[in-house]
C-alpha cells in the first residue's frame, strides 16, 4: 500500500475547505496542489473533488476530463461516474449521463438512493425530450396567441395596455419594475403585447448590429444578469434607467439560474419597446430550449405563466441578434470567437439565426466559447465549442478591422477581466452570483468618440428569501 502524502491531504483539506466557503476556483487550486504531490487513490479522490468543484464552476468539460483520468487508473471509482453523469446532464447530454450513472449503479448494486434518483430524473428527462420531438412541428410556428381571448381581473393593479403598445412609456416602465419589486406579476395579456412586439423589433434587426455612439454620449455594456432581478434594478439605480441620453447593450444570459428570470427578461423587453434606440440586447447561450429546462427558466414561466408563453419566449429568444459592433471598433459578444480563422463580419450577417442554438458551428462558438491565456485553440473546458487564445483574438480583431472584443458568459471575481494584452474584456453584472460566489458585477461604459473602457463594480442586493434554481424541477441535484 503506498502512504497517503502529508502536503497532498494539506491541499485536499485546503480544497475542502474554500469549497465548503463556496469559493470553488480557489478549491480547484489546492485540488490542483494536491493532485500535484500525491499518489495512488489519495491522487484519484483529489481529481473527483476538483471534478465537482469544476461542475459548480460550470466547468462541465474539465468535470469530464478529469473523470476519465481516474477511471483510467481506476473502472471502479464509483464517484468518477457520477461526476461525469452529472456534467453530461447539466450539458443536457442526458444519454450519455445515463450511461455513467447506470455504471455507478451497478458498482453500487441498486443500493445507493442518490444515483437511483438521479436516474430517474434523467429518465424522465429523456422521456420529455422524447415526447415534445414527437408533436414538434418544424415547418410550422407555434401556435399564436390571440389578446383578445385573454381576460383581464378587475381586480388586477398592475401596470396596463388598454389601446396599443405606444402606450409602453418610460413611466409605464418604472410602474412595471416597482410592480415586480413588489413581487407581483405583469399580466399575462400585456406580457404576451410585449413579447409579440418585442420579437417583431428584433426580428428585424441584423445578425450583427452596426451601432455608432454618438460622441460624447455614454453607453453602457451589461453581462449576464441570471435572473438576478434586485441587482438589475441596482443597475438602474446606480446608472440610471434607459434613455436616449443613456441607453444599454444587455450581454445575454438574461435568464436561469436566478429565480426572478421573468421579471429580468420582461423589463429588458419592455424598455426595448418602449424605445429599441434605448434598450439593446444580444443572445446568450441561456437563451435556449436547452438550458431553460435545465437552469429554471422553463418551470419559472410555467409557474408564473403558462405553455403557450413558454414557446412564445423561445420563438423570441431565436430572434435575437448574435452580436453588436460599437462605432465600428468594439465587438460585443456573449461567448467569443471561433472554431476556425478567416472569419469576417460580413460572413456572420449571413448565418441563419432563427433557430435553437446548435451544438457546433459560428453560432455556437459565438455563443459558448471562453478566451484563455494561453496561444491557439483548446478544447473547451465547459465541453462545448473552443478556448482561444490571446493571438486568436488578435488576429481576428485585426482581420475586421476592431480593436476591443467585449464578452461575458463568465462569472469574474471583480466583475470584469482584461486579457489578451487589453483586446478582450470579460463584464459580468450577476454579483455574487447564485447567492454563493462572493463575486462583484460590473458593467462598462464607453464614451462616444473615445470608446475607451470605464468599468464600473457594484455588490450585491438583498432579496426576497427564494433561492437559485427555484423552479429548476431538482435539476439543480445534479450540482
Amino acid at each position: 500500500m503506498i502512504a497517503n502524502s502529508p502536503e497532498a491531504e494539506k491541499f485536499k483539506e485546503q480544497g475542502n475547505e474554500q469549497f465548503k466557503l463556496s469559493n470553488f476556483q480557489k478549491a480547484i487550486e489546492f485540488y490542483t496542489a494536491g493532485i500535484e504531490t500525491a499518489t495512488g487513490n489519495q491522487r484519484l479522490l483529489c481529481l473527483s473533488n476538483r471534478a465537482f468543484a469544476h461542475i459548480k464552476m460550470e466547468n462541465y468539460g474539465l468535470a469530464i476530463i478529469d473523470a476519465d483520468e481516474i477511471l483510467k487508473e481506476n473502472s471502479g471509482f464509483i464517484k468518477a461516474y457520477y461526476r461525469k453523469g452529472s456534467a453530461y446532464f447539466m450539458l443536457g447530454k442526458f444519454d450519455d449521463a445515463r450511461k455513467e450513472f447506470k455504471k455507478a449503479d451497478s458498482l453500487t448494486q441498486g443500493k445507493d438512493e442518490d444515483i437511483q434518483a438521479k436516474l430517474k430524473q434523467i429518465k424522465q428527462a429523456i422521456f420529455e425530450r422524447e415526447f415534445a420531438k414527437s408533436i414538434e412541428r418544424p415547418d410550422e410556428a407555434s401556435e399564436p396567441i390571440d389578446i383578445k381571448d385573454i381576460y383581464v381581473e378587475q381586480g388586477y393593479d398592475g401596470p396596463r395596455i388598454d389601446n396599443d403598445i405606444s402606450e409602453v412609456t418610460p413611466e409605464w416602465c418604472e410602474k412595471l419594475m416597482n410592480h415586480f419589486k413588489d413581487q407581483k406579476k405583469l399580466h399575462k395579456k400585456y406580457a404576451v403585447m410585449i413579447l409579440q412586439k418585442v420579437g417583431e423589433i428584433l426580428k428585424s434587426q441584423q445578425n450583427v448590429v452596426e451601432y455608432n455612439i454618438p460622441k460624447d454620449l455614454e453607453f453602457t455594456v451589461c453581462g449576464d444578469t441570471h435572473g438576478q432581478y434586485f441587482d438589475l434594478l441596482n443597475i438602474f439605480k446606480i446608472n440610471g434607467n434607459p434613455s436616449i441620453k443613456r441607453p444599454y447593450l444587455f450581454n445575454g444570459d438574461f435568464v436561469d439560474r436566478g429565480s426572478w428570470s421573468v421579471e429580468v427578461i420582461m423589463t429588458l423587453f419592455a424598455w426595448k419597446v418602449c424605445n429599441p434606440d434605448i434598450m439593446h440586447l444580444t443572445r446568450g447561450n441561456h437563451e435556449s430550449r436547452n438550458m431553460n429546462k435545465l437552469y429554471g427558466f422553463e418551470g419559472e414561466v410555467k409557474h408564473k405563466y403558462d405553455d403557450k408563453v413558454y414557446e412564445l419566449f423561445q420563438t423570441v429568444f431565436n430572434y435575437l441578434p448574435l452580436a453588436y459592433t460599437l462605432s465600428k471598433q468594439v465587438m460585443v459578444v456573449h461567448g467569443g470567437l471561433f472554431s476556425n480563422d478567416g472569419v469576417t463580419i460580413n460572413e456572420l450577417q449571413k448565418l441563419n439565426r432563427f433557430r435553437d442554438i446548435p451544438e457546433g458551428g459560428p453560432m455556437a462558438d459565438m455563443l459558448w466559447s471562453d478566451p484563455i491565456k494561453q496561444n491557439g485553440r483548446h478544447p473547451s473546458k465547459r465541453g462545448i465549442s473552443i478556448s482561444f487564445g490571446p493571438d486568436i483574438a488578435h488576429k481576428f480583431l485585426n482581420e475586421n478591422g476592431l480593436s476591443l472584443l467585449v464578452r461575458s458568459h463568465e462569472m469574474k471575481d471583480q466583475g470584469y477581466e482584461v486579457e489578451a494584452d487589453g483586446r478582450v474584456i470579460t463584464i459580468f453584472s450577476a454579483p455574487n452570483y447564485c447567492d454563493q460566489m462572493k463575486n462583484k458585477g460590473a458593467f462598462i461604459i464607453f464614451k462616444g468618440g473615445e470608446m475607451k473602457p470605464k468599468f464600473v463594480q457594484f455588490d450585491a442586493v438583498e432579496h426576497p428569501k427564494l433561492p437559485p434554481m427555484a423552479y429548476a424541477r431538482n435539476y439543480g441535484m445534479f450540482m
